[in-house]
């Protein structure tokens, strides 16, 4: 069964996401919380909101630059997941005041043509199935206070992810090359960041298969035709009302979003 302290940490992320009052850290409750136990926590909310009707789309990972890692002081990724609700299609627009604290970042993201179970995956068993490559923009929020976030704060939290915009999916694009493709934010046409897939741990699909090799022993396996969010490619940019935010990749086209107050 689950511990109860688990079940209320997850109900105190949950309620803040609806309220849109963030908390105080996990780590600040004097709390000895394990990665392990952030991804229970994580997993609990998962399990209520797909018991409430919602469904599995995809998932993010996350922290996969060495620079996030070294302020966290990790040295591997985290992964959330994305639920049908979070989705949304280019061109839509965003409630500013529905969210917390929110980011936005450029993303290469990919679906795949078969299921893919770990562990023991390599880049290139994962790069084999990759169906194509997806223009994705992910709208981050911390129902932590502050962003003050440790690493089991962050994972808890279903690795701070609020909302996923998708592109249309590009086919043709050979996985092998994915850490070349490079990526554009642009503000009302005007770009503000930018980078490569080499900033996902040098490679997407490394960032691929570590996710899939997490998710194996736990007996999950990552489905054909979800979204799977493998990183941003450049440090998060907050996300301001009356603006439009745009991901420019090289080969895979665009994907907008539009935020209102």
């Amino acid at each position: 069964m689950t511990p109860t302290w688990m079940t209320s940490l997850a109900g105190e992320l949950l309620g803040a996401g609806f309220t849109g009052r963030a908390i105080a850290p996990l780590t600040a409750r004097g709390l000895d919380l394990s990665v392990d136990d952030a991804y229970a926590i994580q997993q609990i909310n998962t399990d209520r909101r797909i018991a409430e009707g919602r469904r599995l789309a995809g998932w993010k990972i996350g922290l996969t630059s060495a620079a996030m890692q070294a302020q966290l002081g990790i040295d591997a990724p985290d992964s959330g997941v994305l639920l049908d609700d979070m989705l949304l299609a280019d061109g839509a627009t965003v409630s500013r005041a529905s969210l917390i604290a929110p980011r936005i970042e450029a993303e290469i993201a990919v679906r795949f043509d078969s299921d893919v179970a770990g562990p023991g995956l390599s880049p290139e068993d994962v790069g084999k199935r990759v169906s194509a490559v997806v223009p994705a923009l992910e709208i981050i929020d911390s129902r932590i206070a502050d962003w003050k976030i440790a690493l089991v704060d962050t994972v808890a939290d279903n690795a701070s992810s609020a909302l996923a915009v998708a592109g249309a999916p590009v086919a043709g694009i050979a996985a092998d090359t994915l850490k070349d493709e490079t990526v554009e934010l642009l503000v009302d046409g005007q770009a503000v960041a930018g980078g490569s897939g080499q900033a996902l741990l040098g490679d997407p699909l490394r960032a691929l298969a570590w996710l899939a090799n997490r998710l194996g022993p736990m007996g999950q396996a990552i489905p054909a035709g979800l979204l799977v969010l493998a990183g941003s490619v450049h440090a998060a940019v907050p996300l301001e009302p009356g603006h439009q935010y745009t991901a420019r990749y090289a080969r895979a086209g665009s994907v907008s979003v539009r935020v209102q107050p």
